[in-house]
């Protein structure tokens, strides 16, 4: 092998280990973009959940607070019913 075809081999497979370098190097950098979106869907789905918990915190504390407001409601209602009774058997 001559000096030439010797330079021209090693230039071919400083070629292709440039273009390897090449496409690992843009695998690399396809893999940080994807983990950069995946941090972002991340901190997104922790945005959601902190404003879910929120909001199922004050859907509990309102249904808690229409539970004691039916409660006193039926006290009434049972209240009246019992005076109106009283009254309409009183009449008797």
């Amino acid at each position: 092998m001559s000096e030439v075809d010797s330079i021209e081999a090693a230039s071919r497979r400083l070629a292709l280990a440039l273009d390897a370098l090449d496409a690992v190097a843009e695998r690399r950098r396809e893999a940080a973009r994807g983990e950069d979106a995946m941090a972002v869907q991340v901190h997104t789905l922790g945005d959601d959940r902190a404003r879910l918990a929120g909001e199922l915190d004050h859907a509990m504390a309102r249904a808690r607070a229409l539970e004691i407001a039916n409660r006193e409601v039926a006290e009434r209602i049972a209240r009246t019913i019992e005076t109106i009774r009283g009254l309409v058997g009183g009449e008797e």
